[in-house]
């Protein structure tokens, strides 16, 4: 798969397109807003940490053994490497001029590393973090993806992709026939087809892998379709539509487009997690990024800074995405909220059964326990925040309860639990003993 924000036609540099994109994406943000302005669920992604890497991360991709991310550095022509268990950058390499798409061999070995400007990929040896090949492909090369022994590139300056034998570091066909201005790509689970984006010519290129030919090219799609996804099921595409602030979603069998989901300005680039039920779609001039359910097709957004490219943990468990505005990769942790907690027990009675239980929310699930005072003797607290027992002393309690979950700060909240004494039970039956024994 690969990653990246629109890229220049052929003879522009790529600093250049900047200006003319921060057009189009204003022109834009307020019909595009408003697709997304109704009340939308809430997400439980939190972002954990910002991993400085240097100027301009674009391109992210994370190699299938989870150990390390590879960060393409458009003007400092570098790629950065990220040690994923420290999250530290652990090297700065070198490649060729105006990197921006990478992809990674199944094997974890190697990555392959657009250079749009020499026009060329930069091969990467992953335990040396070395480039041990430099292979010439079309013109301005953007995109690429593997599968198996061959790497397919998108040469955006010349409408052609590449296919390089990743065996032998050479591109042994080149394919024609796609639309215009090509650029992104992505390859079902199967190898059988490939998918090309035509960012100018609003259509995506359907590539057979077995004959290397355009079988058929989809029309039906929004504006300016960039980055794209398959789901880990083979069934469907999930494509940004950069201009038209959608998602077209085409079923791999039919080749058509089944659905558009309005995500909002400017979606860029698109990852999906490994369970296949996430859809995570980059709105870099929103500073966001839109979380598509693929069971409702419901859109959340969450607050991402300049999100560019995006790449998720092989276990689903973090998107990697490059701040390209503050030089930063943003570590979101997917399903995981701080947590929260509320709530002020109601009044006991000694002697009579007691339930009550505070608010307690986040993900995981929050550990809520006692960290001040004591409970009404008879009481215990649960791990998730239930009151229960049945109290044998009566006076007002104050305790505090703290809630954890290993994201964002621990909640405390202080409570006061008032005890009553058990009523006094009524004397009866004195009467008629006495009756009965006097006769009366």
């Amino acid at each position: 798969m690969s990653h990246k924000i629109l890229t220049p036609p052929p003879g522009v540099h790529a600093g250049q397109i900047r200006h003319t994109t921060q057009m189009l994406f204003a022109a834009m943000l307020s019909v595009a807003g408003v697709m997304i302005s109704s009340a939308l669920p809430a997400h439980a992604d939190t972002v954990v940490t910002q991993i400085s890497v240097g100027s301009d991360p674009h391109g992210i991709e994370i190699t299938p053994n989870g150990k390390q991310a590879y960060v393409t550095r458009n003007t400092p022509n570098t790629v950065s490497v990220i040690d994923i268990a420290t999250n530290a950058v652990t090297k700065d390499i070198r490649v060729g001029t105006n990197p921006r798409g990478v992809a990674i061999t199944s094997d974890s070995a190697e990555a392959y590393v657009t250079n749009i400007n020499s026009s060329n990929v930069s091969v990467i040896d992953t335990e040396k973090n070395t480039v041990v090949a430099t292979i010439g492909v079309g013109n301005s090369p953007v995109g690429v993806a593997i599968t198996g022994t061959r790497a397919y590139v998108v040469n955006a300056g010349a409408d052609t992709v590449s296919v390089i034998d990743t065996a032998n570091k050479n591109v042994i066909e080149t394919i024609s026939g796609l639309g215009d201005y090509s650029n992104s790509v992505a390859i079902t689970p199967d190898g059988s087809k490939a998918f090309v984006t035509n960012t100018y010519g609003n259509s995506v290129s359907v590539i057979d892998t077995v004959t290397n030919t355009v079988s058929t090219t989809i029309r039906d799609l929004g504006s300016s379709p960039n980055g794209l996804a398959i789901t880990p099921d083979g069934a469907d595409v999930y494509v940004a539509n950069l201009s038209s602030g959608t998602v077209s979603v085409i079923d791999t069998q039919r080749d058509v487009v089944t659905d558009t989901i309005s995500v909002g300005p400017g979606p860029s680039d698109v990852a999906i997690t490994p369970d296949g039920t996430r859809v995570y779609v980059t709105r870099y001039f929103d500073n966001s990024v839109a979380v598509i359910d693929t069971a409702t097709r419901s859109v959340t957004p969450v607050g991402v800074n300049w999100p560019s490219g995006v790449a998720i943990t092989p276990d689903g468990a973090y998107a990697y995405l490059g701040d390209t505005r503050n030089g930063n990769v943003s570590v979101l942790a997917i399903g995981k909220d701080a947590p929260t907690l509320a709530g002020e027990p109601t009044a006991g009675v000694v002697g009579t059964p007691y339930r009550d239980a505070f608010s307690v929310t986040g993900q995981p699930a929050p550990v809520v326990t006692v960290t001040g005072g004591d409970l009404p003797a008879g009481l215990t607290l649960s791990r998730t925040g239930e009151l229960s027992g049945t109290p044998t002393t009566a006076g007002t309690f104050i305790f505090t309860v703290t809630a954890t979950n290993g994201f964002g700060s621990p909640v405390t909240l202080d409570a006061t639990l008032t005890v009553a004494a058990a009523p006094e039970r009524p004397v009866t039956g004195s009467l008629t003993f006495f009756g009965e024994l006097f006769g009366s």
